[in-house]
């Protein structure tokens, strides 16, 4: 084997292009079964960043069933999630670009089934009963008010041009997670209002259905203001199933007697924030069998919990993250990740364990000797508490670097800030290792996997705790020398992208940084933003007004005479959720300042990109961007960019 060649940090040539990435690669997520068949969607990249309904039939054939150019994303809280449902082999699904529900059968046209006027829909579920969809609807005809949301019925004999639902449950900020019985008679669903976000405080009610649908009764069974609920199911012999967080942690409980009783109390997360609908984490192999998968320390498992025995089986298999959870018969079928295997569709025996993989979601299989490994890493945090993260040191078989030098550091700070940073494969994570970088992924105080306490660490301190947490880290390996301490990157999108501007703002570690649609300016952030997110600041800040000058203080844009670091900002022209004079007037302020700092916005982006020939310019952009910041010369031509303030 030949030996290393020694190159810069930063200089290695890598397998893992930007093409590559984008173009032999795509995003898997939103199962459902149906019989023996399976379903799926694909976010393709190469399509303009669509998302595709795929089938499998029980012969192992697959089929796109969505054409092009229909979109399957809904636009209910902005983040969507839940945004089709199958039944008797019929899809039913949100089209992007008009949010109204389509039926899709195999072979045919999609047909409308609700009226052209402004309303959203996810979460859906079909009512076979009474040949209806049972749906989560947001309003948002009323110009001049915050959209209604309600779950609402849709009936499926009617004129898409007289159909937009009836309302079966309303008066609420929020709901999601509409659940029928086995027998049809009873509806659960999740609720909350203003300020609360759902991991904060949900409520958990159930309502009698008389034969023709509506509600006879309806009672709250679980949650409250400060208790999150996530994920009720009925079990096969009609049982209420939930997870919820009132010990401290997401675990899973059943309603029985009148009361929450908890199935197996243990210091793990079974559950998730509830930033998109249709999430699944559990099912059921039978009346007494769950197959869960829950996270401890960062990894994720997968595993058989008797509900009359109370005993927990855990998997032996080779994967640390999974989701979208489905069984059928004694076969779960998931999605899964590796820290050497991007994420793909397995399905799992849950008696011999035994894994088929159905779909990948790259084409190509990744090179072990050029793939970082990340390791679990603990670090004591400012006030005193214990913070987490993923490192990944640069690894290329081909190079190393040279004795003299070590390697360029890249934090990232995920977004949310309810979020969590995950250790399996990530191909943009593997872009920059490979190419000589090491990669510091933190989970800082407010992340989400090791409980409410570390959760809500970050109320009233967004701003502060996010980014004393990914300081301390980088404080840990600087002193391990493990990283360069003159050549340190921040990067993060959203929530991240204002963890990022505060880093670089506020403190003086980092020496340049990345941001991805982020938030430079609070006050603007709570006037403009939707209504998902319209009171999330109260718990994260405070509320307005009265909490007017902490949004001063921690706003980035008002303290640009602090920023001494380059900085790049990357933003989607479209996005609702951060809009785009968050970036461009971080963009002008730096630009006065005589600062390096470049903005790239795309036409067609919302809140991330999609497109594949976006997501190609922000990593070469980028990698650009460090180049000239950092001084290397990367082994691959990457087209230069005005970049103001620096001369090149």
């Amino acid at each position: 084997m030949p030996h290393p060649l020694i190159a810069p940090y930063g200089s290695w040539k890598s397998p893992l292009t930007s093409d590559r990435i984008v173009l032999e690669s795509l995003r898997l997520g939103a199962m459902a079964l149906d019989g023996d068949q399976i379903f799926w969607m694909e976010n393709r990249p190469h399509e303009g960043g669509r998302n595709a309904v795929v089938q499998r039939d029980g012969d192992g054939t697959c089929h796109t069933l969505t054409p092009n150019p229909f979109n399957v994303r809904t636009r209910v809280h902005e983040y969507g999630g839940g945004a089709y449902c199958v039944s008797k082999g019929i899809v039913y699904f949100s089209n992007f670009s008009d949010q109204r529900l389509y039926r899709q059968r195999r072979g045919g046209t999609p047909e409308s089934i609700t009226a052209d006027v402004p309303t959203f829909y996810a979460d859906g579920l079909v009512d076979t009963r009474r040949n209806r969809l049972i749906c989560i609807r947001e309003d948002h005809t009323l110009s001049n008010e915050e959209p209604r949301n309600a779950i609402v019925g849709i009936r499926l004999d009617g004129q898409p041009s007289e159909t937009s639902g009836d309302v079966l449950v309303a008066g609420n900020d929020f709901y999601a997670s509409p659940r029928l019985s086995p027998d049809g008679r009873q509806l659960a669903w999740l609720t909350w209002n203003h300020p609360n976000m759902p991991w904060d405080g949900t409520e958990l009610w159930v309502a009698d259905l008389c034969p023709a649908g509506s509600l006879l009764s309806s009672r709250c069974v679980a949650g409250g203001a400060s208790t999150s609920i996530f994920q009720p199911e009925w079990s096969p012999d009609g049982q209420l199933y939930f997870v919820s967080d009132q010990s401290g942690w997401w675990n899973l409980y059943r309603f029985h007697d009148e009361q929450a009783v908890p199935l197996y109390p243990m210091e793990a997360e079974f559950g998730q924030p509830q930033w998109i609908g249709g999430q699944r984490l559990y099912g059921f192999e039978s009346s007494r069998s769950i197959i869960c998968t829950y996270t401890q320390r960062g990894f994720w498992h997968l595993g058989r919990l008797d509900v009359e025995q109370r005993r927990l089986e855990r998997f032996d298999l080779p994967y640390t993250a999974f989701d979208n959870i489905h069984v059928h018969h004694s076969n779960v079928f998931c999605t899964a990740g590796s820290p050497s295997e991007p994420t793909a569709l397995i399905q799992v025996d849950v008696n011999t364990q035994a894994v088929t993989v159905i779909r990948r979601s790259v084409d190509f299989s990744l090179d072990a000797d050029s793939t970082s490994t990340p390791s679990a890493v603990t670090y004591p945090t400012e006030d005193g508490n214990t913070g987490h993260a993923f490192f990944y040191p640069p690894h290329n078989g081909a190079y190393q670097g040279p004795p003299s030098e070590r390697p360029p550091l890249l934090v990232k700070s995920h977004g949310g800030p309810t979020g969590a940073a995950s250790p399996a494969c990530n191909l943009m994570i593997q872009f920059w290792t490979s190419r000589g970088f090491a990669v510091l992924d933190v989970n800082y105080g407010g992340s989400t996997g090791y409980g409410r306490a570390y959760r809500e660490r970050l109320n009233g301190q967004w701003g502060i705790v996010d980014v004393a947490d990914c300081v301390s880290a980088v404080t840990a390996l600087i002193t391990r020398e493990a990283v360069d301490p003159k050549r340190v990157t921040i990067t993060g999108g959203s929530a991240g992208g204002f963890t990022t501007l505060c880093a670089l703002t506020f403190r003086d570690v980092f020496t340049a940084g990345s941001s991805y649609y982020g938030v430079s300016d609070l006050e603007a952030l709570a006037r403009e933003t939707h209504k998902f997110e319209s009171r999330y600041l109260d718990r994260l800040i405070g509320p307005l007004p009265e909490s007017q000058d902490l949004y001063v203080q921690r706003s980035p844009i008002h303290f640009t005479d602090r920023l001494s670091c380059p900085l790049i900002l990357f933003q989607g022209l479209e996005d609702k959720v951060v809009p785009p004079n968050q970036a461009e007037n971080m963009f002008e302020a730096v630009k006065a300042k005589g600062l390096p700092v470049a903005y790239v916005a795309f036409e067609g982006e919302q809140h991330g990109f999609r497109r594949a020939e976006h997501v190609k310019q922000v990593l070469d952009h980028e990698l650009y961007f460090y180049s000239k910041i950092f001084g290397f010369i990367p082994a691959d031509p990457v087209t230069a960019f005005p970049i103001t303030n620096l001369e090149v």
